[in-house]
């Protein structure tokens, strides 16, 4: 199957624009599933709770996850972006996942990070892996990389490929998703955005290079690290659903979870 990455700059509170936007730059795209930036229709730096409210949606009767319905259905294709969801007084850092058919789910990051413990709920609805039919997918959302588990277990589900929209500002992800992927066997795509946004006496400088990372330790394709791009691959799903190493070694049988029980103490 072909998949890919969409990474832009994303004008702050513009979510008209930015949506706008996304759709031009997926219109001439060829792909079964794309993956757009974390908040792609609002920016990032937020100031205050009032202001992540007041930039938040309902999903998925929200403007925005409407709109990437129609992008879905228009193209045939998977969707996955970030965007801020509001759930009665809670508000999320979420992403969704629609297709040719409408709204599918919603993912709530785990790993909030930096001030998004000010302005949002931690997300309560785990990790969960979704069939699309062509394969089967987990989201994480950004700062989520940092932890090897959010991988791990939605490999041990049966992912075969992780959708990671980003907001990327540490130097490291893009590198250390290499060793995610080697270690779960499993393709993963990093939909990052690009440019500076500063507000609030803060500034943030987004690292770009949205990537598509195999289960081999491959770098299928790496954007930029300051303009718009487009980046898709073709994924042999076969590779990532075998997990021998050799003929000894299995990645998932050959755990001693008889042992890692201190892991989660």
């Amino acid at each position: 199957m072909k998949a890919g990455f969409i990474q832009f700059n994303p004008e702050f509170g513009k979510i008209d624009r930015n949506i706008s936007r996304a759709r031009a730059l997926m219109a001439s795209v060829d792909a079964q599933l794309l993956v757009l930036p974390e908040f792609f229709n609002t920016g990032y730096l937020i100031a205050t709770r009032q202001e992540a409210w007041d930039l938040g949606e309902p999903v998925p009767q929200g403007k925005t996850t409407v709109a990437l319905c129609e992008m879905a259905r228009a193209k045939n294709i998977h969707i996955v972006a970030g965007l801020i969801e509001k759930a009665g007084e809670k508000l999320f850092n979420a992403a969704v996942l629609v297709s040719p058919d409408g709204y599918v789910a919603t993912y709530r990051k785990m790993h909030l990070f930096n001030e998004e413990k000010l302005w949002f709920d931690s997300g309560d609805k785990g990790f969960e892996v979704y069939d699309l039919g062509i394969c089967k997918i987990g989201i994480m959302i950004c700062f989520d990389w940092f932890f090897p588990e959010s991988m791990r277990i939605l490999a041990l589900q049966g992912a075969d490929i992780i959708c990671h929209p980003a907001n990327l500002v540490l130097p490291f992800c893009q590198d250390a998703m290499v060793t995610r992927c080697l270690e779960n066997r499993v393709y993963a795509i990093t939909a990052n955005r690009t440019g500076v946004e500063t507000r609030g006496g803060k500034s943030f400088r987004y690292t770009g290079r949205s990537q598509i990372t195999a289960p081999g330790a491959q770098i299928l394709c790496r954007g930029v690290s300051d303009s718009d791009e487009v980046g898709v691959a073709e994924l042999d799903l076969a590779v990532v659903r075998e997990k021998k190493i050799n003929a000894f070694n299995d990645l998932f049988t050959d755990r001693r979870t008889d042992y890692y029980g201190s892991i989660c103490s």
